[in-house]
């Protein structure tokens, strides 16, 4: 795997660098941004010794700070002795190649993007996640190939420069190396694309297989350490990684609850947002994010002790419409209570869009059976009642509708057959094209 080698024998000392664009409105301020990248650095397993931050009028198109600050980035380097200068947004690759120029080779220059990137790697134990984060860094990587080999292992730990594996082979007439590098690395990001295909296939006839047997699948959802695999194991009673940082768990893993009826639910914890979250690591983990697309409930987890927790619901939510989303209900639930102490729990404009907020500590299981009991409550009152006319040719629609159970009435017409079942709006979407109104029947 390609790897962004940023934890040696000794850690790493890193500077951090912020940088706020007058009349840009992003979602935390320079210093609550760079109190998220030093945690991240720390994840990562960097000892930061220093940051710097700059607000300019416009992004310095060569070096993204200006000039100035850059020379200031060069005498803070020296001063504290870091090896490693992080930058709070994404560099572009030319920012990247003169910011290396000017701080020098024996200088590491990341951006947020390769930071996280490399907590992906260090954390993704499963096939498919290793798969995802590898395909992300490579697509992260190949724009950025602007030296020679010398480049490519100093930024990748050696991984892209040998092609994945066996080696990147012997070079054409009047190829550079470069060149050569771009060309292998293409090449396996088409096979990492065709094997996450291959997943995606999987998990695809897993949910068929799900939805034919009628079981409701619910989906944790929220900013990275908000609480959600404290939630999942609280209620699931599954033995799962529960750490104190940002990104513990990326893999998703699905359990069954109890619902106060002794209905049965699926639960399935996904990998946890972050603002600013690397394009590249949303589109290689779709395959994964898709348990989110197929859920009938959405239940997005907050940490109601976090000052900047307004911020994080609108990231998870900017993310959430990235990957499109449907127009599933959703529970607002603020997790750690216990953290509140004798305060109410903070409020959230936009909470018109949830069906239902309930307030739990998962850690100390309070909350827990108000929670089962509105999600059930939830998706009782999301269940609708539709009319549906399926032609005699797909007759595989009317029999996997019959496996999930929802048929309450069935009439065979000239035109096919005609059905009145009750479904969650996930099943309903897919039907969608057989829907009808009964004077159409």
């Amino acid at each position: 795997m390609a790897q962004f080698q940023i934890v040696n024998s000794e850690p790493e000392r890193a500077l951090l660098v912020g940088v706020g664009v007058k009349k840009a409105r992003p979602l935390l301020t320079i210093d609550e941004s760079l109190q998220e990248l030093t945690l991240l650095a720390k994840t990562a397993g960097l000892v930061v010794v220093g940051q710097t931050t700059q607000q300019v009028q416009q992004i310095d198109p060569a070096t993204f700070v200006g000039p100035g600050k850059v020379s200031e980035i060069v005498d803070l380097v020296e001063a504290l002795s870091a090896h490693t200068v992080i930058f709070d947004d994404e560099l572009s690759p030319r920012h990247q190649r003169e910011l290396e120029r000017r701080l020098g080779e024996n200088v590491k220059v990341l951006d947020r993007s390769a930071l996280i990137l490399d907590i992906f790697a260090q954390h993704a134990h499963t096939r498919e996640g290793a798969l995802q984060v590898e395909l992300a860094q490579y697509e992260y990587l190949l724009p950025r190939l602007t030296r020679q080999w010398t480049h490519l292992a100093r930024q990748a730990g050696g991984g892209a420069a040998r092609g994945g594996s066996g080696g990147v082979g012997l070079r054409g007439p009047g190829e550079t190396q470069l060149e050569v590098d771009r060309r292998e690395i293409g090449r396996r990001i088409s096979a990492l694309r065709r094997e996450l295909d291959a997943v995606r296939a999987h998990r695809s006839r897993h949910r068929e297989r799900r939805t034919r047997a009628g079981v409701p699948v619910a989906a944790l959802v929220g900013y990275t350490n908000a609480g959600k695999s404290t939630l999942f194991r609280a209620l699931t009673g599954a033995e799962v990684l529960v750490a104190d940082q940002l990104f513990a768990t990326l893999d998703p893993t699905t359990r069954r609850v109890e619902l106060p009826s002794g209905h049965t639910l699926l639960l399935t914890d996904t990998v946890g947002f972050i603002q600013k979250l690397p394009h590249t690591l949303i589109a290689a983990f779709r395959a994964t994010l898709e348990e989110v697309n197929e859920a009938s409930l959405i239940l997005h987890v907050v940490d109601a002790a976090h000052p900047n927790v307004a911020q994080h619901i609108e990231a998870v939510e900017d993310t959430l419409a990235e990957i499109d989303t449907p127009p599933v209900p959703r529970v607002l639930v603020w997790n750690k209570a216990d953290l509140l102490g004798d305060s109410p729990a903070p409020s959230y404009k936009g909470t018109d869009c949830y069906a239902a907020q309930v307030v739990v500590s998962a850690l100390e299981h309070t909350g827990l059976d108000q929670l089962r009991m509105t999600i059930e409550d939830v998706l009782t009152a999301s269940v609708q009642r539709v009319r549906l006319l399926i032609g005699y040719e797909r007759g595989e629609a009317v029999s996997a509708l019959y496996e999930a159970g929802v048929v309450e009435e069935q009439e065979h017409t000239p035109h096919g057959v005609a059905l009145t079942a009750r479904m969650p709006p996930v099943l309903r979407a897919r039907y969608r094209e057989f829907e009808v109104n009964d004077n159409d029947v």
